[in-house]
């Protein structure tokens, strides 16, 4: 049973084309090549070794409708997420796409090409359908954004055949195809086998209740993580994977393995669940636990579930014979302090004492460097979550200062850098508007799209530097709040954000203007300058305004330490 995969024989195109490798590479070099995105190069590689078996390519217009209307392929088979090559209009109409045409894919971090599409049919799909069928139409979900306001316009649909492996330089031994992982369970002698699902760090429940699950069945556990794109905000899964790692050896004799799964999931709740399964049976599993509101994207804006706590139990149990894989539910592990054992919830009777850290509690622990008990987790996976989340004293953060020219912008920044400095524990950088522009933005004039770019750049390297634990200083004009804000998302991905207003007036920015660039632009000499014949958007969002009017450089600096170090990032100067 082990062995026998979802939808009949296991369409590993690597080997089924491996003998054709040389034709195959040498005529894919006189294609006409797409350039395939981090989420597609995630689809087609678990295409290529048969994870997404039965699918030979990307689905066409007629397996696509299927799929989104009754979870199914033209031909029959169960399939519950659509995997569609998304193409814009104009790479269509440049290399000339059609039906009949043969197209090389191509990885888009070093070139190589990967396989070839021969294409069935190019189409438009129906996007809102796709939505609300798929995904449940909500427009908050992760999903939804990415479809409508991501995804190409087109979709190319096809079979595929295999020229190479997707090269990996991380964690390489951990990552089997279906078929290399069936032949390690044949190896071992393993007939049974419970796949566990994560995108998270695992914990002492976690192994429990992966335990509990095997012995229960006389099974044996696959750690299946997922190491493609998760859920944004997610811990990396370079982090994730050391904790696996030193989890393991806490199986008893031998009883789980560890595989890394290079899926992009879509946190699509019951339709995704499906998927999930399909998935396991393919790479050979007997067995899959099926979480409580498994593969949810969590709650929208007004604090509601996108799914139910059980749908996706109720669907992969709806289609278990189908699947060819039995579910096995998630039980909620409780730590017992007065016997010093963990039991699932539904065991554990009204009055008992009992102990828990909510993934809100375990960051807060992280970031403050409290205390992880070990009835909790492990001590060598505390280690590794310590040393990806240090303490916030150490952590890396931006503050961003936006106001007129003139306003006084650049003194605070200049005076904020001597201050960090003084403090140490950090390094600090300094990115001064006119410096900035300078060095990484020299072509670009003054219109909304330059200034718009002008900003990512500046955001993307403070992103960068805040992830390394830099204290990094902005301070450009930043006129447009849209621009604010996406700055405000790209850094905060690495650490904390801080949108100071510097609110001096601009009448005052210009009285007090002793360069006479206010004079310049009045008289026409410098175009498009902010406040004279351009707009500044008064920030909606700023977490501390100052105003340099009423406030010397001194107080203002003081003002962004003291929110600094409210939020734990300074120890007290």
């Amino acid at each position: 049973m082990a062995n026998q995969p979802h939808g009949g024989i296991l369409k590993d195109l690597l080997a089924r084309d491996a003998h054709k490798h040389t034709e195959l590479a040498a005529e894919a070099e006189k294609l006409p090549a797409i350039v395939l995105t981090e989420r597609q190069l995630c689809d087609l590689e678990l295409i290529l070794s048969g994870g997404f078996s039965p699918l030979e390519g990307f689905l066409n217009e007629k397996d696509y409708t299927e799929v989104v209307e009754n979870l199914r392929l033209a031909d029959g088979n169960l399939f519950s997420m659509p995997i569609c090559l998304d193409i814009s209009e104009d790479t269509i109409q440049n290399n000339g796409l059609k039906a009949g045409v043969r197209v090389a894919l191509r990885d888009f971090r070093d070139d190589r090409n990967l396989a070839i599409i021969t294409i069935d049919d190019v189409y438009k799909p129906d996007k809102q359908k796709e939505a609300k069928e798929v995904f449940g139409g909500d427009e908050e979900h992760p999903a939804v954004k990415y479809l409508l306001n991501t995804a190409q316009e087109y979709y190319i649909g096809g079979k595929v055949d295999a020229i190479s492996r997707l090269e990996h330089y991380d964690y390489v031994a951990l990552r089997y195809t279906p078929a290399e992982l069936r032949a390690h369970f044949e190896k071992m002698g393993w007939s049974r086998v419970v796949a566990f699902q994560t995108r998270n760090p695992m914990h002492r429940a976690h192994r429990e209740l992966t335990v509990r699950a095997a012995r229960a069945r006389q099974a044996n556990v696959l750690i299946h993580p997922v190491v493609g794109v998760t859920k944004p905000g997610d811990i990396d899964h370079f982090t994730r994977v050391r904790v696996y790692q030193a989890l393991l050896p806490r199986y008893p004799n031998g009883m789980a393995v560890l595989g890394l799964l290079p899926l992009a999931m879509r946190m699509g709740g019951p339709r995704e669940a499906i998927w999930h399964a399909i998935i396991r049976k393919n790479h050979g599993c007997t067995h899959f636990i099926v979480g409580r509101d498994h593969a949810g994207p969590g709650k929208n804006s007004a604090g509601k579930d996108f799914y139910g706590p059980y749908d996706a139990q109720y669907a992969v149990e709806k289609y278990r014979e189908e699947l060819g894989i039995e579910v096995v539910p998630f039980q909620q592990m409780i730590y017992l302090p007065d016997s010093d054992e963990y039991k699932p919830d539904d065991e554990v009777k009204p009055g008992i004492r009992i102990l828990n850290i909510s993934g809100t509690e375990l960051r807060s622990r992280l970031r403050s460097g409290r205390d992880i008990p070990e009835w909790f987790s492990y001590p060598e996976v505390v280690r590794v979550l310590r040393e990806s989340h240090p303490p916030r004293s150490k952590q890396g953060f931006t503050v961003f200062l936006t106001g007129y020219t003139n306003s006084g912008k650049d003194s605070v920044a200049r005076a904020l850098n001597v201050t960090l400095n003084q403090q140490g524990g950090r390094s600090v950088s300094l990115l001064l508007g006119d410096t900035v522009r300078s060095e990484l933005s020299a072509e670009l004039g003054f219109s909304r799209s330059d200034r718009h770019k002008h900003i990512q750049r500046i955001a993307f390297v403070a992103g960068e530097l805040t992830k390394a634990g830099a204290a990094v200083i902005a301070a450009p004009i930043a006129p447009f709040e849209s621009s604010r804000e996406t700055a405000r998302e790209t850094v905060s991905q690495y650490g904390s954000f801080y949108l100071v207003h510097v609110a001096t007036s601009l009448e005052y920015s210009e009285k007090t203007d002793r360069r006479g660039v206010y004079a310049k632009a009045r008289n026409g000499e410098i175009k498009g300058f902010t406040g004279v014949d351009d707009p500044y958007e008064t920030p909606k969002k700023a977490d501390l305004t100052v105003d340099l009017e009423k406030l010397s450089v001194r107080n203002a600096v003081h003002m962004i330490v003291l929110m600094l170090e409210s939020d734990g990032l300074l120890d007290r100067l």
